[in-house]
């Protein structure tokens, strides 16, 4: 094979090379007749390396440009020993970092650069003698129309650039703002992915634990029943069970479901656990993670200007870090958490729609929501308030849900599930609590009530075990000829399950989890 090796340009163009080619061949001593190329070339640009070969016994030649080096190869034509024509084979292009994650980098840097300019136009004007100072401000006084109509050309340029970047959230059709298109959120999803594996390597449930079938079963039907949206489709979603007690759970824009232990001690149902996914997938969806660092991109901007100004204006460093804290907490208290509250809000409404077509009982969200504020109230955790918080409160959260719970069951009913049971989980919940209540004052008062109950057994197997037809049936768009008895049997296990929590005391700080984790429908 003749190895012929040409450097180019990054970006040149290789159109009609067939004379090209014969040319540089008669020059290697190859006898190559007119035309050699039996079929035409496109305009193809390049940066990679190309190779050409033909056949082992003709001898090598090398063609020299500047650039970078491009090899071409061409096979024999079956019907002629001429060449037939070029095959192109590129080698793996080089991955630039995706820009969110250069953004990332990059961020503490546009803080420091915009500290060191605004002091160095402060420690300027202070070296300026009183007459150089005085004719700078004649200069800005004269000019100043000019500088104003400049800083309204750039703000008009930069209102242009956002309006460009408009984009329609799916599902809601909200409009909002893009900087950071999804497939570049995705490169930086997959980086992320890899270091949450690394991260959670050695405490990653295996897949036969039952607490892992249940999470993967559960998101895999949430995506069966949601594959009318693209944004589900597309994404392939895989699950992973952390070991961890940290109530939470988190999905990733590629779709990688990270499911911590603590979250599921903390559910009481298949309904709730189907709600809290939904609400998780419902980020990825809607790619709140891309939008939030967006929005984020865009305050860092106009933060860098003001930033600069504070330390350019303030007269000591003392008062400059004065300004930049200010800043920042304004920052957040006005753009950053009161936004990442609405993503959370847009979230729940969301996920309660993908729990809804996935046939799960809706009216065991706010419930769920109920049980983290007493949870917490019983482990003494602290709370602040909601305007300091990135997340709604979870009274606020439950009053949403239950404004969106009969919405959400004609969505549900339209989808051809199931009947629900006749007793609905919130009343079951508010009673609970009220006798639990009662009891425990019984108790304080040393009465006969106050006698104490070994709680319900609760396993994950008992989860696994206790899933409804209706959220595990590989087709269950039309309902199980066992359905009302299964149904009737969850019936009646609310009705025996309120019959013993009236008779348990309020539980210890210790135990509050355990209790409100039990099971209600």
């Amino acid at each position: 094979m003749v190895l012929l090796y040409v450097n180019i340009l990054r970006s040149s163009r290789f159109c009609s090379l067939s004379a090209h080619l014969t040319r540089n061949y008669k020059q290697a001593g190859l006898h190559v007749k007119k035309a050699p190329f039996s079929s035409q070339i496109s305009c193809y640009r390049t940066t990679n390396s190309v190779h050409l070969r033909s056949p082992q016994t003709a001898p090598h030649l090398l063609l020299c440009s500047n650039g970078r080096r491009a090899c071409f190869q061409i096979t024999p034509s079956p019907t002629s020993p001429l060449l037939s024509g070029p095959h192109f084979h590129t080698s793996a292009p080089v991955r630039a970092l995706p820009a969110p994650l250069l953004w990332l980098l990059l961020k503490p840097l546009q803080k420091i650069a915009a500290v060191i300019l605004g002091r160095s136009i402060r420690k300027w004007w202070v070296a300026l003698p009183p007459n150089r100072r005085q004719l700078m401000r004649e200069w800005v006084r004269h000019r100043r129309w000019h500088l104003i109509s400049g800083a309204g050309v750039a703000m008009v340029i930069l209102a242009l650039l956002l309006l460009t970047h408009l984009n329609e959230s799916p599902v809601t059709g909200r409009t909002r703002l893009l900087v950071f298109s999804r497939e570049k959120y995705m490169e930086l999803a997959a980086l992320t992915s890899e270091a949450y594996m690394e991260e959670f390597a050695e405490l990653l449930v295996p897949v036969t634990d039952p607490r892992h079938q249940v999470v993967e079963r559960l998101v895999q039907h949430l995506a069966e029943r949601n594959k009318d949206i693209p944004e589900v489709s597309d994404v392939s979603w895989s699950v992973h069970v952390v070991q961890s007690p940290n109530v939470n759970a988190f999905v990733l824009p590629d779709g990688k479901v990270f499911m911590f232990t603590g979250m599921l001690e903390t559910v009481a149902d298949v309904h709730q656990l189907t709600v809290v996914l939904g609400h998780e997938m419902a980020h990825a969806v809607l790619g709140h993670s891309a939008e939030q660092a967006s929005l984020s991109h865009v305050v860092d901007l106009l933060s860098f200007i003001l930033l600069t100004a504070i330390w350019a204006v303030c007269p000591r460093d003392s008062l400059a870090v004065l300004g930049h804290w200010v800043q920042e907490k304004l920052s957040q208290l006005m753009f950053s958490r009161p936004y990442s509250r609405k993503l959370e809000a847009e979230a729940d409404q969301v996920g309660l729609q993908l729990a809804a077509k996935a046939c799960a009982d809706v009216r065991a969200g706010p419930v769920f929501w109920q049980q983290m504020e007493i949870r917490d109230q019983l482990t003494g955790e602290t709370t602040v308030p909601e305007w300091m918080s990135t997340h709604p409160s979870h009274r606020n959260r439950v009053t949403q849900l239950d404004r969106l719970v009969p919405q959400a069951l004609e969505l549900r009913e339209s989808c051809v599930c199931p009947a629900l049971p006749a007793i609905d989980p919130r009343v079951v919940f508010t009673k609970s609590v009220r006798v639990m209540l009662e009891a425990a004052k019984n108790q304080g008062r040393g009465g006969p009530e106050g006698a104490r109950k070994p709680p319900l057994p609760r396993s994950p197997a008992s989860l696994l075990t206790g899933l409804p037809a209706a959220l595990l049936a590989q087709n269950d768009l039309y309902p199980s000829p066992n359905l009302d008895r299964e149904m009737k049997g969850q019936v009646s296990f609310i009705a025996s399950e309120s019959a013993v929590t009236a008779s348990v005391p309020a539980p210890s700080e210790g135990e509050g989890s355990q209790s409100m984790g039990q099971s209600t429908s």
